[in-house]
């Protein structure tokens, strides 16, 4: 009797799993073609014909679980522009982690030398 925990049946899941996810995709990609013209909603470039496969569906919650019906969280872009938008939200992530890595520092404001002058004064 097989435990249900065999190498095979892992693979045979993480099939499944694969299966089942570009069967979503391909379900919303077909919807938002529907929906929306064919042109990148970023830098306005129209695609038709076998360059229609540039044109991707980017969420713009970044939740590829949230896939409403009427395609509210859906817009067309192509792969360079795809790619630009998750580039720009990485790197807000970063310097959003890089910032609570410094919660301990001075802010922007901070101005060490404010006090100084009347100090140099004394001295004299």
């Amino acid at each position: 009797m097989s435990s249900g925990n065999t190498p095979s049946d892992r693979e045979r899941q993480a099939q499944l799993v694969a299966e089942a996810r570009r069967n979503r995709e391909h379900t919303y990609r077909e919807k938002a073609l529907k929906l929306y013209p064919w042109i990148c909603a970023r830098c306005g470039r129209e695609f038709s014909g076998k360059k229609l496969r540039e044109l991707t569906v980017h969420h713009k919650d970044h939740n590829h679980d949230n896939n409403p019906p009427d395609g509210s969280n859906w817009e067309l872009l192509c792969i360079y522009c795809h790619d630009n938008e998750h580039a720009r939200y990485q790197t807000a992530d970063a310097y959003d982690n890089a910032r609570s890595d410094h919660a301990g520092e001075p802010s922007p404001g901070f101005r060490p030398f404010a006090g100084l002058e009347d100090l140099l004064k004394n001295k004299k």
